[in-house]
């Protein structure tokens, strides 16, 4: 194989762990973000990690909805989901209703609680969506399908990673 390949790999690993790392902080201060923002609207309760109100938001979008369809639009377990929504639900942001026509499946739908939560992260995620956006300005159309494909098998590696590591 072709020395500069090699080389080119390695700077590529690089950056990933740089970016792993930067990723860790960001993550956080996002968090402390939307931490702080639903403090100042006097949101004097809401989850404290993103994947919650991740969940919340899903069931805003779509509610009401079930365990399995919350499961795929993000790329959860359903196991996950069960877990998170009994938590949920247990602290007043979303209620469990069946459908008259189907007693058997449970449905989520939010609560006031849920529903401001919800309106506070489309406020945050739009503002994210549109600076990530305003960031891929500077990339060709060739470029951005490359950053794509990465990015779909990037994703589908850690699956099956995180499949084998359950």
């Amino acid at each position: 194989m072709d020395h500069s390949v090699e080389v080119l790999k390695q700077l590529v690993y690089t950056h990933y762990i740089d970016f792993v790392h930067l990723n860790e902080e960001m993550f956080e201060m996002e968090l402390n973000e939307f931490i702080n923002k639903a403090e100042a609207v006097h949101l004097s309760a809401f989850p404290k990690n993103l994947t919650s109100v991740h969940v919340i938001d899903c069931i805003g979008q779509h509610g009401p909805i079930n365990n399995t369809t919350i499961a795929e639009k993000l790329n959860l377990s359903k196991a996950s989901i069960t877990k998170i929504t009994a938590k949920l639900e247990q602290i007043g942001y979303v209620r469990r209703s069946q459908l008259s026509d189907n007693r058997k499946e449970v449905y989520f739908s939010l609560k006031e609680k849920g529903r401001r939560i919800f309106e506070l992260h489309q406020t945050l995620h739009e503002q994210e969506q549109r600076r990530f956006l305003e960031f891929l300005e500077r990339f060709s159309g060739a470029e951005l399908e490359a950053i794509l494909k990465f990015l779909q098998n990037w994703f589908a590696y850690l699956r099956v990673r995180q499949s084998q590591l359950k």
